[in-house]
């Protein structure tokens, strides 16, 4: 049988109306609103992110051929190119930011009853910045070089669920040590960087608040061996030694001992230089951690490439700002959808499939786990549906 609404319904649902409205009222991001609600304008914007619409017209017109489909969505009609527009430019965009994080407390439940890739207990987490290029001549707020243009998104991923549970977005000046001096950790987690987060002040701060740290180590890093540990057989560990820092201004930014753990790369064929503090797990457990780092890159690689975050439909922060966080809403709307499917969906072909059947009118959870199969015939009030919304729809405006 057809269901009586379609998979964007469906999908939107997951949505808490109730907190979307708590924070459009602490927002008063409806305050001048005359007939183009908040919850219009992030239903138009999502739809932007799952339909890949390049621009406000095709957005508009997306939303416009679809009149009758769109009362199941909440909103009456698809807005004009101008209206979406300036609401983009003019509505805060911290309505779609604790949107978000509303939504994030829900994919944590789903995703905890999933297999984890460690045995340990400590939150692994990763810390990390990709830059979104921009047209100066555009975005000239955005500046980064001389003729170039850019933003930086931060993000820190939660290895359980690999998702991100906490995201800052900067222009492409600001450094990404900025932000991690400021971003509070929990104690007894591990947090995972690459190379270019060094800064021993920052590892000492991390050392003191009982953070535990794993990175790569610099190449002109001046260290003394103090001790060694005992290598394992078959493991490709090369070194395994604790460290203190010679250097005079490293040495009096982390006064501690480190542990230093050479690792060869049999794929690379070079070798891999790990530093951390902690000091009791064993040198595989550390470099396989620093390898799980790689699920951050994929993490952006799969934003940029299956989502709207390189090409922009408005060009003032604001709605730079809404857009953004309407594809981290939609990549988590979708990964609470993998969560959920008994089918082993890719992110990429589920995004695409959802691109095309964003209006059938299928249970969502039946399409999800069998979506190339063929619904049961509809009864034939059930074929009527789009026409009676239609019909309500020309007789409500009526």
């Amino acid at each position: 049988m057809l269901h009586p609404t379609s998979l964007f319904s469906q999908i939107l649902a997951l949505i808490s109306k109730h907190h979307f409205a708590r924070a459009c009222h602490e927002l008063r991001s409806d305050r001048y609103a005359k007939g183009f609600s908040s919850w219009d304008q992030f239903v138009a914007m999502l739809f932007c992110q799952l339909a890949q619409a390049k621009s406000l017209r095709e957005i508009c017109d997306g939303l416009h051929c679809c009149l009758g489909k769109l009362n199941h969505l909440g909103i009456a009609k698809g807005p004009k190119r101008s209206t979406l527009s300036y609401a983009n430019a003019h509505r805060p965009w911290q309505l779609y930011e604790a949107t978000f994080y509303q939504l994030l407390e829900r994919c944590r439940a789903v995703s905890k009853g999933k297999k984890r890739r460690f045995r340990f207990r400590n939150k692994l987490l990763s810390l990390d910045a990709t830059v979104i290029d921009l047209c100066l001549a555009m975005f000239p707020w955005a500046t980064f070089r001389q003729t170039k243009g850019a933003v930086k998104l931060h993000l820190l991923l939660d290895h359980d669920g690999y998702l991100p549970t906490f995201v800052h977005l900067t222009t492409g000046k600001v450094h990404e040590i900025t932000v991690a001096r400021r971003l509070p950790l929990p104690p007894g987690s591990i947090v995972v960087v690459d190379r270019g987060f060094t800064d021993y002040a920052l590892f000492y701060a991390w050392h003191t608040a009982k953070v535990w740290f794993v990175t790569r180590q610099k190449h002109n890093a001046a260290y003394q061996v103090v001790g060694s540990w005992p290598l394992p057989k078959h493991r490709h560990i090369i070194a395994d030694q604790l460290i203190r820092f010679t250097g005079e201004t490293s040495r009096a930014a982390c006064p501690v001992t480190l542990r230093r753990i050479v690792v060869w790369d049999p794929t690379k064929e070079e070798e891999i230089v790990l530093l951390t503090n902690h000091l009791t797990f064993g040198a595989t457990t550390i470099a396989a951690i620093y390898k799980d780092r790689w699920e951050i890159e994929v993490f952006f690689r799969t934003l940029k490439q299956n989502l709207k975050v390189k090409t922009f439909v408005g060009t003032s922060d604001n709605a730079l700002r809404i857009q953004i966080w309407a594809a981290l809403i939609a990549i988590l709307l979708v990964k609470y959808l993998q969560f959920s499917a008994r089918l082993a969906w890719s992110f990429s072909n589920l995004v695409a499939l959802l691109h095309w059947n964003l209006f059938s009118y299928r249970h969502l959870w039946s399409w999800l786990n069998d979506p190339f199969g063929v619904p049961p015939l509809p009864a034939a009030d059930q074929l009527l549906f789009p026409f009676l919304d239609s019909i309500r729809l020309e007789t409500n405006h009526a």
